[in-house]
């Protein structure tokens, strides 16, 4: 069974999964990538400029995956959508200061509807209660603090 990490775009998802990755021995899985590579989408937005993943075909590719090697990390703001019999964790980052979010994103080059998208996502908390509805065992970390994340590792082990 793999970990993964979700949330709200800018929430520091990947500096925490790769974290863990190193800390844990896990491989280190940008979902990202491989949504590319395998055409795991729909349709590409072009005033998001984004893909529309087909959350159907993502599990698809990421349930072969942990078939292939289960110590994975995933990366992804999608990740949560994936069974819970496949996902050991669930980590869910948030930033609890919107205004940091907002300049992340900025930096990001996102649109300013982007950008109230996403900041409207980590203010309904849209991952997490996702999440919850999938009955994922869950930890949250807010990255707008330090946090520790050898207590992160201690959790799950």
């Amino acid at each position: 069974m793999a970990i993964i990490v979700s949330g709200t775009p800018g929430t520091g998802k990947t500096t925490a999964a790769k974290k863990l990755a190193r800390i844990l021995g896990y491989n280190y899985l940008d979902t990202a990538k491989l949504i590319k590579k395998y055409k795991a989408y729909d349709s590409y937005d072009y005033k998001r400029k984004c893909f529309v993943v087909d959350t159907r075909k993502l599990n698809k590719m990421l349930i072969s995956k942990i078939k292939e090697n289960e110590y994975l990390i995933i990366d992804s703001h999608l990740s949560h959508y994936l069974p819970k019999k496949y996902a050991k964790h669930c980590i869910i980052t948030k930033c609890t200061d919107l205004k940091l979010l907002e300049k992340r994103l900025k930096r990001r080059g996102y649109s300013k509807s982007k950008i109230r998208e996403n900041l409207d996502c980590e203010i309904f908390d849209v991952c997490l209660n996702e999440a919850k509805e999938k009955k994922h065992n869950i930890t949250v970390i807010d990255t707008s603090k330090r946090f520790d994340i050898k207590k992160i590792v201690r959790k799950l082990k």
